[in-house]
């Protein structure tokens, strides 16, 4: 006995055929990462922007005004002229520097430098001074040194030194009884050596002092003692 199947009606015929496949979705953490080269590349831009922004901010709010530098050394005591003078160009903090203005050139040019000034170095007005290299109630007096009357510390001008008188070269190996005399000094010029090695020195001395050191330099008796350096 056979039996048969009967479809409810309505119903359709099954479909021969592959079975349809539904794409499935990418992991979220590949969807991250792909966003992240993007997220990136924008954050640089961004840094940079801000950088240039900044730069561009300093520029043009920051005020340079050309001042005076040295364009060579000047010892102290020597008179500025303009071919030791350039210009340069600085943003100003009134805090901090106070440099003469280049527009103030004639202020400067004929003063006397009141240190060592080094090239390079901006000029403010504690560099300068009008006093003359031999201050009231002293005298300039010229000193010929040899080799051995002077340190090898090469000697410059705004040094305190003493003169002490030395014994006469008579072949004596006595010393005198007491300190040598001495006189202090300061030193305003060093000469350039001669082919002997011999230096002149110009000193400033007392007033009182001035007649006998001269005296004293004439016989050669002298030599220096340097008491205290310039810094600067």
């Amino acid at each position: 006995m056979s039996t048969t199947a009967t479809r409810p009606e309505g119903a359709s015929a099954p479909q021969a055929g592959p079975t349809a496949v539904v794409p499935a979705a990418p992991p979220r953490a590949l969807t991250a990462r792909r966003r992240r080269p993007a997220l990136i590349g924008l954050s640089v831009a961004l840094v940079a922007a801000g950088g240039l922004l900044g730069a561009f901010a300093v520029l043009t709010t920051g005020q340079h005004t050309a001042v005076l530098a040295l364009a060579h050394p000047v010892a102290e005591g020597e008179v500025i002229t303009g071919a030791d003078l350039t210009e340069a160009s600085i943003t100003l903090d009134p805090a901090v520097l106070k440099p003469i203005e280049a527009t103030d050139r004639s202020a400067v040019v004929g003063k006397r430098a009141a240190n060592n000034l080094h090239a390079g170095a901006l000029v403010t007005k504690d560099d300068v001074m009008d006093a003359p290299l031999v201050a009231a109630g002293q005298q300039l007096v010229g000193v010929l040194l040899k080799p051995g009357q002077l340190p090898a510390t090469p000697l410059a001008p705004g040094m305190q030194v003493l003169i002490v008188t030395t014994p006469p070269q008579d072949g004596s190996t006595t010393a005198p009884a007491g300190a040598p005399p001495i006189m202090p000094a300061k030193i305003v010029k060093v000469g350039a050596p001669d082919p002997t090695g011999n230096v002149t020195v110009d000193v400033a001395v007392s007033a009182t002092d001035g007649p006998q050191l001269a005296s004293r330099a004439a016989t050669g008796r002298v030599a220096v003692i340097v008491t205290s350096k310039v810094t600067g």
